[in-house]
């Protein structure tokens, strides 16, 4: 029997059971779904994580004082202190590969403009900031290298602080605000970037000369860390190597003495994302996977429970000249074509709940052409493997005992 009537065949079979078979298919369209679904969701959370990181700066290092620890051993004050003024001056004065740099010095505290508050930070910095995290001044201006030598009192605000400050439209520019109980001008003010994906608000800053932020509100003698960037990304590793050997000459260590200092570059923090984002996404994947295998089992199930309620016709295809490969093909094709048909089906629902997701949740998705290939392949693969046994029954079936089945 050629493949075009037993296709005619099994389409009919399928036909006259048309609830048993959509029931059937459901599991299967569930499980490509969810894993479309699922894969959209960590790839996208990939790609908009990466695209942050981008924003940032690849090329940025970020040096922290103490030494790496590991086991959860607590650091102690003297640890944290290890950052001097003198070793951003080395830096600056001595390495060759570092395009721009800051020291950073941050303080929590409550901004007040006269009846208006908001808790926020008062992150100091220099005039490099901005090149080094991409940031741009939307109205007024950056405070300069000599309101840093004088730890002038200005600062640099975020749209959220001057809307939650000057909720009443005033123009910030030129007026005076409170970090606790010191005065700051406002100078200029950030251009918008809004929410990141780990729904961190970058606009919830505000820009301060450092060496203010240590003389007037910490005093401290201390920074809590360093900013740079390297010339470019390629240059990122030797960047680090020079930061390091002129740290290491700064404090005096020796041969074997641990660093008491942590240098991280993006590109490591972005390769580390990376890799728990795509370990998360093969969980989910693997999670909505078991869905498709159990579609799988179903497709078996009925498909053996079809064998059984159709014995006295297979019996009497056999009888007028049916060959057992002929009856194995003609159930194989009906549980590929349950699979298949659920599998572009379950693409379909899987592309909506993505573009549900990505609507309603606000989340980045991003669906891949290997994953819709990938889980038709699947399910196309799981109806021949679940569909062989049936199938295979059905064929080695006694033409005499198939017709006198009852």
């Amino acid at each position: 029997m050629n493949l075009n009537n037993l296709l005619k065949i099994a389409l009919k079979a399928l036909n006259n059971n048309k609830m048993r078979c959509f029931l059937t298919m459901l599991g299967v369209i569930i499980g490509v779904g969810a894993v479309i679904t699922m894969l959209a969701i960590g790839q996208g959370s990939k790609s908009s994580i990466k695209a942050q990181i981008s924003e940032m700066g690849s090329n940025m290092i970020m040096i922290f004082p103490g030494a790496e620890r590991r086991g959860g051993v607590r650091q102690s004050s003297d640890d944290m202190q290890t950052l001097k003024p003198a070793d951003y001056e080395a830096l600056v004065n001595e390495a060759t590969t570092i395009a721009h740099s800051t020291p950073t010095v941050n303080s929590s505290g409550q901004w007040i403009n006269g009846n208006n508050n908001y808790p926020s930070q008062a992150q100091g910095v220099n005039s490099q900031f901005l090149e080094i995290r991409q940031r741009s001044i939307a109205k007024g201006e950056m405070f300069t290298e000599e309101d840093v030598k004088r730890a002038a009192k200005v600062c640099v605000l975020g749209k959220t602080l001057v809307d939650n400050l000057f909720p009443d439209g005033t123009d910030p520019i030129g007026k005076v605000v409170r970090f606790g109980s010191i005065p700051l001008t406002v100078i200029g003010v950030l251009a918008e970037k809004g929410y990141n994906t780990m729904g961190q608000d970058q606009d919830d800053l505000a820009l301060v000369p450092y060496t203010t932020v240590m003389k007037r509100m910490l005093a401290t003698d201390y920074l809590q860390g360093i900013q740079a960037s390297a010339i470019d990304e390629a240059n990122t590793d030797a960047t680090i190597e020079e930061i390091t050997e002129i740290l290491r000459t700064q404090h005096k260590l020796k041969d074997g003495d641990e660093d008491n200092f942590t240098i991280r570059s993006m590109q490591e923090l972005a390769e580390m994302i990376s890799s728990t984002s795509s370990m998360m996404t093969v969980l989910l994947a693997a999670v909505a996977g078991i869905s498709l295998l159990v579609g799988g089992i179903g497709i078996m199930n009925i498909m053996i429970v079809s064998v059984t309620e159709r014995t006295r016709e297979i019996g009497l295809r056999m009888s007028i000249g049916a060959t057992g490969r002929d009856i194995m093909m003609q159930f194989l094709i009906e549980a590929v074509i349950i699979s298949v048909t659920g599998g572009i089906l379950g693409i379909l629902i899987g592309a909506l709940a993505t573009w549900a997701v990505s609507v309603l949740a606000n989340w980045p998705v991003q669906i891949d052409a290997s994953s819709v290939i990938l889980s038709f392949l699947v399910c196309t693969i799981i109806g021949i493997i679940f569909g062989f046994y049936p199938a295979a029954k059905a064929s080695n079936l006694d033409p005499i005992e198939a017709i006198r089945y009852e």
